[in-house]
């Protein structure tokens, strides 16, 4: 665990990365508030120590949620939802906004690895969520902040924790991470400056 941040709020809580990224970050000695619009979908042994029932496009719900912390992870989704959005960056830009008004640098937020792609090659059923997270990834590069963008290719369910994965920046090495290995990711960030301001690829290799 850092030494400068202990408490930190995950937006994305209850999606399929954000649910395993949670107890991760509890049991590295993490301080963890989660926002989220229904609290029936966090698991029954999240481990949150303050769940906050809200919507990161209200900016007065992301301002209650940031009280008192000092590093972000951001995991927002659109689920099944692949139709055109905004979520993912409007959300991010409130948080970010927040996060400048009360002195919060640290922010690691999850896109696609889409991004690294020639768009006319992104498949097309993928191209309106890759819009947004290519405005997300903007909002972040033009922060200030001390961000990490990563971005994970397919993310598997049903791979282990394997704390064996790579990291490569602006690049992917292959075509799969495990949600267990993506939310390590992000809680290894935490208590590092290595991959401050900059696009990281994250991919592990599973039998």
């Amino acid at each position: 665990m850092s030494d400068s941040i202990k408490n930190i709020a995950i937006f994305g809580a209850t999606g399929m990365t954000g649910s395993v990224t949670v107890p991760q970050a509890v049991s590295a000695g993490y301080n963890v508030t989660v926002l989220v619009r229904d609290p029936a979908r966090l698991p029954a042994d999240h481990k949150a120590s303050r769940v906050l029932v809200g919507d990161v496009l209200n900016k007065e719900d992301v301002k209650k949620a940031m009280e008192g912390q000092d590093a972000v992870i951001i995991v927002l989704g659109t689920r099944n939802d692949l139709g055109p959005t905004t979520m993912m960056s409007e959300g991010t830009r409130n948080i970010l906004e927040v996060m400048k008004t009360r002195g919060i640098r640290k922010v690691i937020g999850c896109m696609s690895s889409f991004l690294l792609w020639d768009r006319a090659k992104v498949p097309p059923r993928m191209l309106a969520v890759t819009e947004d997270h290519d405005r997300m990834h903007n909002v972040l590069k033009e922060s200030g902040l001390d961000y990490v963008a990563v971005l994970p290719p397919h993310i598997a369910d049903n791979h282990p924790l394997t704390e064996k994965y790579s990291a490569t920046e602006n690049t992917l090495k292959g075509r799969v991470i495990s949600k267990y290995d993506l939310g390590h990711f992000f809680v290894k960030c935490l208590s590092t400056s290595e991959w401050d301001a900059k696009t990281v690829g994250v991919s592990g290799e599973y039998s």
